[in-house]
């Protein structure tokens, strides 16, 4: 009688290889994973390797929680796992308080260790750093002793030869302390960055021509924008401030990228006719603009109001490529709900003013896309 075939009954997974286990791992929640993790120490190794691969941490800053105690954790944790360091590819850290608050205690140790364990992480990709209060002066604030930006505290010494996505900023007041010379010679060791946002650094920034040669998408204001455009290949561009703060010394300068620039974001600004219409002279070759129209200081709305958007044609006929205009961060009051027939009309003038137009979405956020058929519109339904 034949020997008989040896049975092959099911793999139990605590005898998969870490390679299988890793792909199965990574379609399970954050919060499954932490409980995972306490099953064996093998899948504790497996899931903090996915576990510490994507930081993300939001602490609210109060007159009862000073501390980002989240932000102290991790640096605590991080400290204990520096077999981890290789595997954090991205780090978001994001600070947020009650600025109605007459004073902040000051955050410049925790600066100091988020620094420490920052200096460590040289694999990462992605880093995104809000400060909130932390650059406002502080209770018992003494001047002499603060000589950098709370975000200069933290990144100063950090090199990430591989990041490609960076955003640093805290909350800004006239008069606080302003970054120094600790932020471009930082961005000038990121040779790969290709996004870079800067929500709070208002003048020009002085970085060596050769800095940052992959850069292609920008927010940040309209001195910083200007100093960073010039020779490099910025194709998306969002800028924060005030209309006021685009002038006809810094704009010329924006045109200067070595690639057109196709992407312009003015949402966080209220922009008037007179903008529009530099932005037109600069920019023909835009293919998307987004805007938040100053309606409430330049337009008298009477009836609908809707209708007084008309005057945008003769803006619009001066982009040659423009495909979509987003108006929805426009703020009107009680003007913006949608008129069908009248959003239609506008639609139809503006797509025969501009005819590379393809979308349009108007203050109600009704969204509106050329049909291709006899220069007709249509809804797009949510």
């Amino acid at each position: 009688m034949p020997p008989s075939p040896p049975s092959h009954g099911p793999v139990t997974i605590i005898a998969l290889p870490n390679e299988t286990l890793h792909t199965i791992f990574l379609h399970i929640s954050q919060s499954a994973l932490v409980n995972i993790s306490r099953v064996s120490q093998r899948f504790r190794a497996v899931s903090e390797r996915l576990l510490y691969s994507s930081i993300v941490l939001d602490d609210a800053l109060s007159e009862s929680s000073p501390s980002p105690s989240k932000t102290l954790r991790w640096c605590e944790s991080m400290h204990s796992r520096q077999h981890l360091i290789d595997v954090t590819k991205r780090l978001q850290i994001r600070w947020h308080a009650d600025l109605r608050a007459r004073t902040f205690p000051s955050l410049s140790r925790v600066c100091a260790h988020i620094s420490d364990v920052l200096r460590t992480l040289v694999y990462l990709e992605s880093l995104e750093i809000f400060l909130g209060p932390a650059n406002l002066p502080p209770q018992n604030h003494h001047p002499a002793h603060d000589q950098l930006h709370a975000v200069e505290r933290v990144i100063q010494g950090a090199h990430f030869p591989r990041l490609r996505q960076c955003s640093l900023g805290a909350d800004y007041t006239k008069g606080v302390q302003p970054y120094t010379n600790v932020l471009p010679a930082f961005l000038a060791s990121a040779p790969e960055l290709r996004s870079l946002k800067l929500p709070d650094h208002p003048s020009a920034l002085a970085l060596p021509p050769t800095a940052l040669p992959f850069l292609a998408s920008f927010r940040g204001s309209a001195d910083t924008a200007a100093a960073l455009i010039p020779g490099r290949p910025v194709h998306a561009l969002a800028l924060v401030g005030a209309d006021s703060d685009v002038t006809r010394e810094n704009l010329p300068r924006m045109t200067l990228g070595s690639v057109p620039l196709r992407y312009l974001d003015l949402s966080a600004m209220s922009v008037r006719p007179v903008l529009l219409r530099n932005v037109s002279t600069h920019f023909p070759l835009l293919t998307h603009l987004r805007v938040k129209l100053a309606l409430r200081h330049t337009l008298h709305y009477a009836w609908s109001g809707i209708r007084l958007l008309a005057g945008l044609s003769a803006v619009l006929s001066a982009f040659v490529q423009l495909e979509l205009i987003d108006l929805s961060p426009t703020e009107v009051d009680g003007t913006g709900r949608a008129d069908a027939k009248e959003e239609l009309v506008l639609a139809a003038e503006w797509g025969s003013a501009c005819p590379s137009l393809r979308c349009v979405i108007f203050p109600s956020e009704t969204q509106w896309r050329h049909t291709g058929e006899d220069g007709g519109w249509a809804i797009v339904q949510p």
